[in-house]
């Protein structure tokens, strides 16, 4: 870890307040880039608001969401990020085999049309720097207008989350290893 954590009493009057609203969050504990982003208060309280909406409002169910996430956790080999959401995205209902071919830079294969396109999308942005006028009209077509809009911002947040992860290399917790290589 390249900075040392602050614990609540470390921190300054702005940092509590932003580490308490996230306690009082819907995730009920603040997520580990917000610990480092409490050296800007005010980036931090807004990149966790941004964060939660993203986590628990957008339309669609975790198995779904988490899809974009594991694209953007393997495309920046974020460990901690893989580590994280991996659990989150089987609890969700995500098949395992979607997540290992994810993991693998496989194309999985999806039942569900949704699933595919978020995961078109994901890796068009991740690769391609957006998406072609065939894959948006697609997009659209299969996910909505919210729901393109809604997986932008899932790989763009989760973009600045493996940075910050990357960046300050924030361990796994002890006794995990790494599944990305």
């Amino acid at each position: 870890m390249r900075i040392k954590l602050l614990s609540p009493e470390q921190m300054s009057a702005d940092q509590k307040q932003t580490y308490d609203e996230a306690v009082a969050g819907k995730r009920g504990r603040p997520p580990a880039p917000m610990m480092a982003w409490l050296n800007s208060p005010e980036m931090a309280r807004h990149a966790t608001r941004l964060g939660e909406v993203l986590r628990f409002d957008t339309i669609f169910p975790a198995k779904l969401s988490e899809i974009a996430i594991l694209v953007t956790a393997r495309h920046w080999t974020s460990h901690y990020e893989w580590f994280a959401h991996k659990r989150l995205a089987l609890q969700g209902g995500m098949d395992p085999k979607i997540a290992d071919d994810i993991r693998d830079r496989r194309t999985p294969v999806f039942d569900d049309p949704r699933a595919k396109m978020i995961y078109d999308v994901a890796r068009s942005l991740h690769e391609g720097h957006g998406l072609t006028q065939a894959l948006y009209d697609e997009a659209v077509e299969v996910l909505s207008l919210r729901g393109v809009v809604e997986v932008i911002g899932l790989c763009g947040y989760y973009t600045m989350v493996s940075m910050t992860l990357n960046t300050f290399e924030f361990g796994l917790p002890d006794g995990q290893v790494s599944e990305l290589a």
